[in-house]
C-alpha cells in the first residue's frame, strides 16, 4: 500500500510561481517513473509532467513546456513540480502518481488557483 500526499498549492496571481511536493510512503522499495497530473472542474485528469525513476528524463505537454519543471529526490521519496509563469488556465487540483503501470491510490491532491 502506497500513500501519496501532495502539498504546496494555493492562490497565486497570473505570472506567479508555486512549488508542489508529493511525498510517497508505504510499501515501496523505490519510486518508479512518476507523473504530475491535474484536473480542472468539468475536465478529465491530464498529465502535465513525467520523470523517469532516475530523474534523468522528463517530458511535458506543450501547454506547460518551458514553464513547469518536474524533479525528484529519491532519498526522500519525494517528487516536485516547480510551476512558473502561471496562467489562469493552470487552475486545477494537482495530483501525483506513478507513470505507467497501474496507478497507486490517488491522494487528495493540492488545489492551485491562478487568479488576479
Amino acid at each position: 500500500q502506497v500513500r501519496l500526499v501532495e502539498s504546496g498549492g494555493g492562490l497565486v496571481q497570473p505570472g506567479g510561481s508555486l512549488r508542489l511536493s508529493c511525498a510517497a510512503s508505504g510499501s515501496i522499495f523505490s519510486i518508479p517513473a512518476m507523473g504530475w497530473y491535474r484536473q480542472a472542474p468539468g475536465k478529465q485528469r491530464e498529465l502535465v509532467a513525467r520523470i523517469n525513476s532516475g530523474g534523468t528524463y522528463t517530458n511535458y505537454p506543450d501547454s506547460v513546456k518551458g514553464r513547469f519543471t518536474i524533479s525528484r529526490d529519491n532519498a526522500k521519496n519525494t517528487v516536485y513540480l516547480q510551476m512558473n509563469s502561471l496562467k489562469p488556465e493552470d487552475t486545477a487540483v494537482y495530483f501525483c502518481n506513478r507513470f505507467g503501470g497501474l496507478p497507486w491510490d490517488w491522494g487528495q491532491g493540492t488545489q492551485v488557483t491562478v487568479s488576479s
